[in-house]
């Protein structure tokens, strides 16, 4: 089939690349012409015959709603969208609704996959009616990655893909993956440090290796943990500091809202807040009081602003 591809970044790029391994046309429009098929959105849907799927891989907030809005002037009744990017779930219902009055389709999915997706294949967990899920549903078969194989050497059915539900349903589920991998980071990234702050240990990145192996908690993160060991055994080469997608607060936003005890998902938000900080205030006030009730000693800041430990360290 064909499908229009709008976003042709790290991800959108190596996209249509899978997607055209599998024998199927893509037609790419980005705002850098060296990397597009089409120079304008309208010319990407005048290559494309109807029914048209035209999937946006774009940065999420007013970018991809500045799009969909753009497709749905050009599309057709019968067309579908897909907003493949990070979009927040209650933008989803937005776009359907607004899609809908014209006849346009819309479908969210949450793709997981990263750099690694081209070979590997991508994760996905798609929202959207039945009819329009089922109109895209040769480009999530090009994408998603081969399936398993149980002992039997038979397939193993929906590993890889899911149709979660209606609108929203898919990047909802993209929202909880998301913060899961926040919790996993941290708890890997915590192990780390105890490992290396302990002089009984000589080899930590040997022994982050050798749990990819035969234990409970190996992983493909761990994987990735020990890849950037072996390119910087110290992690000398950068800093401490960890952005934030968006999409863990949301998932605590939403643990709020639904009464969801989440505890290691929420510190590990608060621990990539906490990375940002080079002389933390709160820590600050937690060394202000233990002076005040216990006469411990403090660090001050000299005339200079430098920091100047205490003699005596209580």
């Amino acid at each position: 089939m064909q499908l229009g591809l709008v976003g042709l970044g790290k991800m959108g790029g190596n996209m249509a690349e899978r997607v055209r391994r599998a024998g199927h046309e893509v037609i790419g429009y980005d705002r850098a012409p060296g990397k597009r098929d089409a120079d304008t959105l309208q010319g990407l849907v005048d290559a494309l015959q109807a029914p048209r799927v035209v999937w946006v891989m774009v940065p999420a907030g007013e970018p991809t709603r500045a799009t969909v809005r753009e497709l749905g002037e050009l599309l057709s009744p019968g067309d579908v969208v897909v907003d493949g990017g990070n979009s927040k779930f209650t933008d989803d219902q937005v776009h359907a609704e607004e899609l809908a009055q014209k006849g346009i389709g819309y479908v969210d999915a949450g793709v997981s996959g990263g750099v690694w997706g081209l070979e590997n294949g991508y994760a996905l967990m798609v929202g959207g009616s039945k009819e329009d899920v089922a109109k895209v549903q040769p480009i999530f078969d090009a994408l998603k990655p081969p399936a398993p194989r149980d002992e039997a050497g038979d397939a193993i059915p929906g590993a890889g893909f899911v149709h979660a539900g209606p609108v929203g349903a898919g990047h909802f589920s993209k929202m909880v993956h998301n913060g899961i991998e926040y919790a996993m980071m941290q708890a890997y990234g915590e192990g780390y440090e105890l490992l290396a702050a302990a002089p009984l240990v000589e080899d930590v990145p040997g022994v982050i290796a050798s749990w990819t192996q035969g234990t409970v908690i190996r992983s493909w993160l761990l994987d990735l943990l020990v890849r950037a060991l072996q390119e910087d055994p110290a992690l000398e080469k950068i800093t401490g500091y960890a952005e934030d997608s968006g999409e863990g607060r949301w998932t605590v936003e939403q643990a709020i809202e639904l009464a969801v005890p989440m505890p290691a998902i929420a510190a590990s938000l608060f621990a990539r807040f906490a990375s940002r900080q080079e002389d933390s205030p709160t820590m600050k006030a937690v060394a202000a009081l233990r002076n005040q009730f216990g006469g411990h000693a403090v660090h001050s800041i000299d005339t200079r602003g430098n920091n100047t430990a205490p003699e005596n360290p209580a």
